[in-house]
């Protein structure tokens, strides 16, 4: 079926009279005002997309955190913060303000055959604050050969980003007499 264009609406060959324009435009402001009309996200495929919720978005950044640090990569570990001054990490060597400073912390791990144990992380809980805050709690587990090397709490302040949730604060510390975090 072919469609052709025209700018009349109603019957053929007749455009709206002044009242019925008036009419429409008031029906279609009323129907904003009202939240009639909303706007959905749609996906490649025209379905309305499903945002996960913020454990899932959680939970799918710490598994590329873990994926990174395992693999050696320290830009695909850093991702997960915001790249700002603002952004803070506290841990046993006290408080690192920004993201070149959190960066700065991490970089020796990273560095050409440093010694780097495996991490995961789980016991993972989310909250939402509010739509652009959330609060992660969890423990980060490292090993060397089968043999856990370091764990401990550690809590997450995450800022959603432009849709994107990003650490602007953590607080990591290693579990009692735990030498090997002794230096974070």
């Amino acid at each position: 079926m072919k469609h052709r264009a025209s700018t009349s609406i109603g019957r053929p060959g007749r455009g709206l009279g002044r009242g019925r324009r008036v009419a429409l435009g008031v029906a279609g402001a009323a129907a904003l005002a009202t939240g009639a009309c909303r706007f959905e996200r749609v996906d490649a495929n025209g379905a309305a997309a499903v945002e996960p919720d913020l454990a899932t978005q959680v939970a799918a950044l710490l598994d590329r955190q873990a994926a990174a640090w395992n693999s050696g990569d320290l830009e695909g570990f850093m991702s997960a913060y915001q790249r700002s001054p603002e952004t803070t990490y506290i841990g046993s060597g006290g408080l690192i303000e920004g993201y070149d400073g959190i960066r700065a912390r991490y970089a020796p791990d990273f560095a050409a055959g440093a010694a780097r144990d495996s991490l995961r992380f789980e016991a993972l809980q989310v909250r939402e604050v509010d739509a652009r805050v959330g609060v992660a709690t969890a423990r980060y587990v490292l090993e060397r050969d089968g043999m856990v090397t370091s764990t401990g709490p550690f809590t997450l302040v995450l800022l959603n980003v432009e849709g994107a949730w990003l650490i602007v604060h953590d607080q990591s510390a290693a579990d009692p007499g735990d030498a090997a975090n002794a230096a974070n």
